[in-house]
């Protein structure tokens, strides 16, 4: 009976004891990011695709973070532009959705989400997302909000092959 009991002990010991011991959460965690090269790559990319379209047009490319990695304003792009396509891409990193989505969902028909500057929901902004894991968004505008879409996909498909065998 002896044997029993300290047999049922042990399995009852070793059962118990591994859901107790729980892994430490790292402390560091490893953060990938866009390059300046791949950033520029992408706004060289959409301002190309809107040109063959005959349209003039400012690209964004920002960073995890929602900082400008690289701007690029065609020669014939009005200044608003800068501002409006900083907004698509802030608005498409930071909602992890195309902006042109968000119309009705979480924004009002105007596009306008109450008074919370720098995001908006009109089409031009993807966020650039890999793997699972967001890098940032673009945003583009100038064109119509359609064109401005096409042209925003253009910079990231013009990266999008090299950024997946990265991950």
């Amino acid at each position: 009976m002896k044997k029993i009991s300290l047999f049922a002990s042990l399995l009852a010991g070793s059962l118990i004891a591994p859901v107790a011991v729980q892994a430490e959460d790292a402390m560091v965690l490893p953060i990938k990011r866009l390059t300046m090269d791949t950033a520029l790559k992408m706004a060289q990319a959409g301002v190309k695709k809107c040109r063959s379209l005959s349209y003039n047009v400012t690209v964004t490319v920002l960073d995890r973070g929602g900082h400008p990695q690289a701007v690029l304003r065609d020669t014939l792009a009005p200044d608003i532009t800068l501002r409006i396509s900083h907004d698509k891409a802030y608005t498409a990193m930071s909602f992890n959705a195309a902006t042109g989505t968000l119309t009705g969902k979480l924004f009002d028909t105007a596009g306008s989400i109450g008074k919370m500057d720098g995001v908006v929901a009109v089409r031009g902004g993807l966020p650039i997302n890999v793997g699972g894991t967001i890098l940032g968004g673009i945003g583009v505008s100038g064109a119509s909000s359609k064109v401005d879409e096409e042209c925003a996909k253009a910079g990231i498909d013009a990266v999008i092959a090299d950024l997946e065998m990265s991950m």
